[in-house]
């Protein structure tokens, strides 16, 4: 009752109003029936731009620190994500990959959509990652189709670290439904899952014509902060010698 509520009296009529976005393909969608939506993440707005723009209801897997976080802003966030369906998992842990496919796989079982990001976090510079391969192990254990989403604008209205979003044009992009059957009992090799990610990912580039970076976005953007952690000690001015020369010493982080 909630969802319905906050989905078609608040949520549409205020992002339709501010943002306009146009949504490209939503016949791929099926009217019924269990299936994945596989979507880049650009921002924080994909979590409720792309869901309310659906007819039907998407279920979403939600870190679960979204849903305990403290004090007014916490509240809210987790109001928001409740708002929308998304199901909290538990990220921690050796159990917690097992957890969110055993999540996703009775979502599905019910015959609901799917929405799952497979770059698994937003990419930091607008760019387009490496999948994970949960999203493959979730549709050969399924057998729903995966239907490939680019959200186009929303690094732009609101890149990672920005609080409030721009008014920029905002443009939705389904692909047809990529049907992955003939993988079926394969879902134990590495190797077809990977293989099957990445078709999935190419589905996703060719509707979002992203620039393509074959890492997973975790790691660069570890690599980036490691980089960013060095440069306090790179840049620190030079230490002289303490004998009292007037000669400059060579610096602590040459």
């Amino acid at each position: 009752m909630f969802y319905c509520f906050f989905k078609n009296v608040v949520l549409i009529p205020l992002l339709r109003w501010v943002f306009r976005p146009k949504v490209e393909g939503i016949e791929h969608l099926p009217e019924r029936g269990a299936a994945i939506i596989a979507g880049n993440h650009l921002s924080f707005s994909d979590h409720f731009l792309m869901p309310v723009m659906v007819k039907r209801r998407i279920r979403f897997l939600g870190k679960q620190e979204y849903f305990t976080g403290r004090g007014l802003k916490g509240r809210l966030i987790a109001a928001f994500f409740r708002g929308i369906g998304a199901i909290p998992v538990d990220r921690s842990g050796k159990e917690a990959a097992q957890a969110a496919l055993d999540t996703a796989l009775s979502v599905l079982g019910e015959g609901q959509l799917l929405g799952i990001y497979p770059e698994g976090t937003r990419s930091h510079d607008g760019r387009l990652y490496k999948g994970k391969v949960g999203v493959a192990a979730m549709a050969l254990r399924s057998g729903a189709p995966v239907i490939p989403c680019a959200m186009i604008g929303t690094f732009e209205a609101q890149p990672t670290g920005r609080l409030l979003p721009r008014v920029v044009p905002i443009t939705i992009r389904f692909g047809k439904p990529l049907d992955f059957s003939r993988y079926a009992g394969m879902e134990e090799h590495r190797e077809i899952l990977r293989a099957v990610t990445d078709e999935i990912m190419y589905a996703i580039w060719k509707l979002s014509e992203q620039e393509y970076v074959d890492t997973y976005a975790s790691q660069a953007k570890a690599a980036l902060r490691a980089v960013d952690d060095w440069r306090p000690a790179a840049s620190a001015p030079a230490v002289l010698p303490d004998h009292g020369s007037a000669h400059a010493g060579r610096s602590t982080a040459a």
